[in-house]
């Protein structure tokens, strides 16, 4: 199992920076027993330059505030405090290349009652590639997203990821290296932590919001692919049609921009170091890393 921490690890906890060692929660909270939380995942990396810098907190920040609204969750913190608190944690641990982890989380609540107030802790750890660092065999999962007219999609919640994990973990035990889940409708939504797109002839392709949660790191790719002037389309569409696509790859804050060798053992037909994927993926390491900048300062 991966390690997180240490005896001398620092975490913020409710306006406190305090070692996780002498951290506790309440056992009887409504988000261990229930999974009635929000989180952020966040991504933090050592600059060109060697500065540390957290990848669009804002952007992150203000989304942990909208999932605490659409949980009812009272949320009475500023993006300002959060980032500062966030780096402070990185400063602790001596943390530059690092997954950061705000969550949000409920009282001791054993009723469905609304709840008055809500707590936050913010943890960071060294960050190792999430999916790796080759090319993916995906595999259609058996299981399919929540209905959005049963959750709050958009939302990233704690209990959604339930979902995940028994997606990813069925796709493990049968070799392969992550899943791909599809829609209550079987249209292809998204991987368990992770968005998808597919190149066909020049195009980029990408299912709509509405049955994904729809990620910063998903619409950083859309930003990349206009600065590139590739064009992205927004549509639903099946696994048969992702088998004939050129490349694919998913994009996540913990997985980055990860392309696929195959989908239920079905090689993709362009070359992926050719493809406007892998340039994708190239301009998105240099964006989070800073190294353009630095390249255009010397």
């Amino acid at each position: 199992m991966a390690t997180y921490y240490d005896n001398n690890t620092v975490i913020y906890l409710n306006g406190s920076y305090v070692k996780t060692a002498d951290a506790k929660i309440d056992l009887y909270s409504q988000t261990l027993h229930y999974g009635y939380g929000v989180f952020e995942g966040i991504r933090s990396y050592r600059t060109a330059s060697g500065d540390t810098r957290i990848f669009k907190p804002k952007e992150h920040f203000l989304r942990l505030e909208k999932s605490a609204a659409a949980y009812n969750l009272p949320y009475n913190w500023t993006v300002e405090e959060l980032t500062i608190a966030t780096y402070k944690v990185l400063e602790e641990n001596n943390l530059q290349d690092a997954y950061i982890r705000p969550l949000v989380y409920a009282p001791a609540n054993m009723s469905f009652n609304l709840n008055t107030e809500s707590f936050i802790t913010i943890q960071a750890w060294e960050m190792q590639p999430f999916l790796g660092d080759k090319l993916l065999r995906v595999m259609s999962s058996s299981f399919q997203r929540p209905n959005p007219r049963g959750f709050k999609i958009e939302a990233k919640a704690c209990g959604h990821y339930v979902n995940s994990i028994m997606a990813s973990q069925e796709a493990k035990a049968m070799g392969y290296d992550e899943a791909l889940l599809t829609d209550m409708n079987g249209y292809i939504a998204e991987g368990p932590g992770a968005n998808i797109f597919f190149e066909k002839d020049g195009k980029l392709y990408t299912p709509p919001s509405g049955n994904i949660l729809p990620g910063i790191t998903r619409a950083t790719v859309k930003e990349i692919a206009a600065e590139l002037d590739i064009e992205v389309i927004e549509k639903l569409f099946t696994a048969d049609e992702l088998k004939a696509a050129d490349s694919a790859f998913f994009c996540g804050t913990a997985a980055e921009v990860i392309g696929w060798e195959s989908l239920d053992g079905s090689r993709f037909s362009g070359d992926w170091n050719g493809s406007l994927s892998r340039k994708i993926q190239q301009a998105y390491k240099e964006r989070v890393t800073e190294k353009i900048a630095a390249e255009a300062s010397i």
